[in-house]
């Protein structure tokens, strides 16, 4: 057996040992992103969801068609309120907030939430740089577009890479920032930025067999599993049916090279000038990296929250990396009590110089394309090639 297909049946091992006795959605008809479920959890009442151009964007980045981004907008009812702009993470989309936009909005925020380019609802152009600077400007515009002035950003994950760059390079365009365990903070070498490039493929993503998704989700990103989460699998299953999965899987693949190559946010995050919250779950096994060089969450949280000044760090128990849905109330409660009085809360300060890195066996790989993963140790493989929506810049 090829090392490759030797890798492949201990990520089906792996999965299948996570996953359990589970209901399969391979026989399940194709699942259009434009179809994807928007609601409420308990009442599956529909959230209002619209689409805008993005041109200041578009032309940045000599896109060839004019970017639409898709964003869910529940108004506040006193135009006095703030507006809370959630942005999800890598390989996921607007819906991993559901546990918290209703919350939110009753309690008097005006709550949006978006799409990033490559996901969801909305466009996946293969000319996008799928960077997080780039997915940065996204947000920008987006919240200039809507009349938001200077909203609170929570960022998941890659959303909270996106955040902090936004934060760095737009200081007088937000009034605070909430990074659920963000990636951005964590080292990565030359070597390692490399072997990003060099293992990610679509095909690898696009032909995830089912139980491995199944143990990717679960295990990689959750610690409280519920049968209420089964939608996560479900969706993600029948989306690989769909004829715009290419480009959905593409967009991971530049997307996880630009998670890699966060030297921006490293270098600059003691420039962020807005009360900071950081958030994260104390069993994360996706940051820091478990193959690359293992470590602890703890570290790489204690490292970002030492260098934002005035950074408030707040560790949930048992938690897992999808921290907002594995641990929604007390999620919520810590969230909501920080924005309350974001000047007022509590600076973490560090007991000793955290560290970037520190040695731990690692964890079973997670699944490529799955929400919130990055890809696992494989052979090397040519590059992707892109779909066939535009050129590859």
């Amino acid at each position: 057996m090829s090392s490759s297909r030797a890798f492949t049946a201990l990520l089906l091992a792996a999965g299948l040992s996570s996953a359990g006795c589970v209901r399969s959605y391979a026989g399940e008809s194709a699942l259009s992103f434009q179809d994807l479920d928007y609601s409420t959890e308990g009442t599956r009442q529909p959230w209002p969801v619209h689409r805008v151009s993005l041109p200041d964007v578009t032309a940045r980045y000599k896109l060839v068609t004019e970017l639409h981004v898709s964003y869910v907008d529940l108004p506040a009812s006193s135009p006095d309120a703030r507006t809370v702009v959630f942005v999800h993470g890598l390989g996921s989309y607007l819906k991993f907030w559901r546990a918290q936009l209703d919350v939110f909005h009753a309690q008097g925020y005006r709550v949006i939430a978006v799409d990033l380019p490559g996901y969801g609802k909305s466009d996946k152009p293969a000319t996008f740089p799928y960077t997080m600077e780039a997915m940065a400007d996204v947000v920008h515009e987006l919240t200039r577009a809507l009349g938001v002035d200077k909203p609170i950003l929570a960022g998941h994950s890659m959303g909270g890479q996106t955040s902090l760059s936004y934060a760095i390079r737009y200081p007088e365009a937000l009034s605070a920032l909430v990074l659920v365990s963000p990636a951005g903070f964590e080292k990565f070498t030359w070597k390692e930025k490399a072997w990003f490039a060099r293992v990610m493929s679509s095909e690898f993503i696009k032909y995830a067999p089912e139980a491995n998704i199944w143990g990717s989700v679960r295990q990689g990103n959750f610690m409280h599993w519920r049968p209420q989460l089964d939608w996560l699998v479900e969706e993600r299953v029948r989306l690989a049916k769909s004829p715009e999965f290419d480009s959905y899987a593409y967009a991971n693949v530049r997307t996880v090279r630009g998670l890699a190559h966060n030297d921006f946010v490293r270098e600059n995050i003691q420039h962020i000038t807005v009360p900071t919250l950081i958030v994260y779950g104390t069993d994360d096994r996706l940051i820091p990296n478990p193959f690359l060089h293992g470590g602890e969450a703890r570290d790489i949280m204690e490292y970002g929250a030492s260098r934002i000044p005035g950074a408030a760090l707040e560790a949930m128990k048992g938690c897992g990396h999808t921290v907002q849905l594995d641990c929604p109330a007390p999620f919520n409660e810590t969230v909501l009590a920080f924005l309350k009085d974001p000047a007022a809360a509590k600076p973490f300060v560090a007991k000793e110089a955290p560290k970037d890195k520190a040695p731990k066996p690692g964890e079973p790989a997670p699944v490529p394309g799955a929400p919130e993963t990055l890809p696992s140790p494989t052979p090397a493989q040519n590059d992707a090639p892109a779909p066939s929506d535009g050129p590859r810049p």
